[in-house]
């Protein structure tokens, strides 16, 4: 259940980061709003999963690739040869903490 909790919370997680952007300085109530939601739930569901996983291992999941490539995908940020290698590098440390683990 622990990775259901992280896999949620990653999606929120990805949310606010997102929603950061829209609320333009936290002057959009709405943006805001739901921003803020975004963050208590994000922050709920990676404290369920840290009752069974490892601190580093949740955090590089809960932060790591969703939000390098929701900022691609969504607001248009350069998919560079560099930028895309650094996001497998990423899944190489998730990967690597995963089995040291």
């Amino acid at each position: 259940m622990s990775s259901v909790f992280l896999f949620l919370a990653g999606l929120f997680e990805i949310g606010w980061a997102i929603g950061l952007k829209y609320t333009d300085g936290f002057s959009k109530p709405l943006p805001t709003v739901l921003t803020v939601a975004s963050m208590i739930v994000s922050l709920t569901l990676l404290g369920l999963a840290l009752k069974a996983l490892r601190v580093g291992t949740a955090y590089a999941v809960w932060t790591g690739i969703g939000t390098a490539l929701l900022g691609i995908w969504l607001l248009g940020e350069p998919a560079t040869a560099i930028r895309l290698a650094c996001i497998a590098l990423i899944v190489c440390g998730i990967m690597g903490l995963k089995l040291a683990a």
